[in-house]
């Protein structure tokens, strides 16, 4: 570590003292949230309500602080390690779990947790089989499509010969178009390239769809609910790294095949989430697997002038061995080192029923909540609606995927597969490179 890191963060931590010190009249609980966005903004408003609660003691109100985004993780990982008493609670994600729970106590959030959140939802904050934090936000993907587009293809008998040839041709049958929501994988790409100019020339727009290749750890986040659909995984449950099969085999030769063919542009291999949102927004694209963040944007007039009304959403496709969808989220937990640990679970595990959940909804977060929580508040937060139902119904995480090397085995897939869709490796020196890094890290 640099002198000059380790000044940067001398200074951090001694202000976070400083305002716990300052806060300690008003409030014994210090919670370490996550700066900026809606995730402060609704953090601090649950904050805000717990602490007028007739049943919070004085020495249990809650006093919020928040380092920089930039390298969060990496000063809470110092903090935590120097066995700090700054602050009580704090963030955890599910990709840094396994990283940070021997500094951290797992917590029992009481009996209606399940019934607010779902099980698929609480096992995002979950490592070892212990719940480590009460999850608050969560993201997860839509395939969005062009409801106009899709619509008119599944009433021209004309257009869906054309389909079906061009099904024949690149995935070996004849495919008949079909409603996004009973979407395959396959039905996904024989649609992306029939609305692909390269590959039909009556296509209305340019591109079947746009693909995130960047050698970026999010990307790779986005393309695994593929492989997994096909049965793929990290590890089994023996803990032998199987990440080189035919699922991944598969996944990766679909996107290349999609790639190779003018499906998505040609410089997808520096796309990620804005490149996609903007390829969207051009409405010269009939689909794309996106963030569920990007549904406000998309369906907004101001922003997606030419596609706001015309945007369909649907669950990932599905594959032989079913429909899945990646999730991962941010939750707070409690430092094992806390000073009124107590309260803190008291915090969290009001956090953790409904009347908190639908606070923090309401003021802006993005909490999966089970779907007969969602529907209350489907008026002001439908974009929740989706999230829950699919999160609920479909998300997952891959076995290992809340271990401590989480995010560089992100990194390592991120590398090598970029490189294989791009064309600088083979399938099989990309897949080789990704079992050996994975074995390696995981033994660490």
């Amino acid at each position: 570590m640099s002198k000059g890191f380790r000044c940067t963060w001398a200074v951090a931590a001694l202000a976070v003292a400083a305002l716990t010190l300052a806060g300690a009249a008003q409030a014994a609980v210090t919670v370490l949230g996550w700066p900026g966005g809606p995730e402060e903004t609704a953090l601090r408003a649950v904050a805000k309500t717990y602490n007028a609660l007739p049943t919070t003691a004085e020495n249990d109100k809650v006093k919020l602080i928040f380092f920089s985004r930039s390298g969060f993780y990496d000063k809470l990982q110092l903090d935590l390690a120097a066995g700090t008493h700054a602050f009580d609670a704090n963030l955890l994600a599910t990709y840094a779990i396994g990283r940070f729970a021997p500094y951290m106590d797992p917590i029992a959030l009481g009996p209606d947790a399940v019934k607010v959140f779902g099980e698929r939802v609480l096992t995002t904050m979950q490592f070892d089989g212990k719940q480590y934090a009460v999850p608050t936000d969560l993201s997860t993907h839509f395939m969005y499509y062009r409801k106009d587009l899709i619509d008119a293809l599944l009433h021209d008998s004309a257009a869906q010969k054309i389909y079906a040839e061009i099904a024949q041709k690149y995935l070996g049958k004849a495919l008949e178009p079909k409603d996004p929501s009973a979407w395959t994988w396959e039905d996904w790409a024989a649609t992306a390239l029939y609305f692909t100019k390269a590959v039909n020339h009556k296509s209305p727009v340019r591109y079947g769809t746009v693909l995130q290749m960047k050698n970026l750890l999010f990307n790779v986040m986005v393309f695994e609910s593929l492989p997994r659909s096909y049965g793929g995984n990290w590890m089994n449950d023996k803990g032998d790294v199987i990440i080189d099969s035919e699922a991944y085999k598969t996944g990766l030769k679909l996107y290349k095949m999609l790639y190779d063919a003018g499906a998505t542009p040609k410089d997808s291999p520096s796309y990620e989430y804005p490149e996609t949102n903007a390829a969207l927004e051009s409405g010269q694209v009939a689909t794309a697997l996106q963030w569920n963040a990007a549904a406000a944007e998309l369906t907004d007039k101001e922003k997606a002038p030419a596609i706001y009304d015309r945007i369909g959403i649907a669950p990932p496709p599905a594959g032989p061995d079913g429909r899945f969808d990646h999730i991962h989220g941010l939750g707070l937990g409690i430092n094992k080192n806390a000073e009124n640990k107590a309260g803190a679970v008291k915090f969290l595990q009001w956090l953790a029923t409904e009347t908190a959940a639908l606070d923090y909804a309401r003021n802006g977060g993005s909490p999966a909540l089970a779907p007969d929580v969602a529907a209350k508040i489907a008026q002001e937060r439908p974009d929740l609606v989706l999230l829950s139902a699919y999160a609920n119904k479909y998300g997952f995480v891959m076995n290992g995927g809340t271990s401590a090397k989480t995010l560089p085995i992100y990194e390592l897939q991120a590398k090598d597969f970029t490189g294989y869709w791009s064309g600088r490796e083979t399938l099989a020196t990309a897949l080789a490179n990704v079992q050996a890094g994975m074995e390696r890290l995981l033994k660490q």
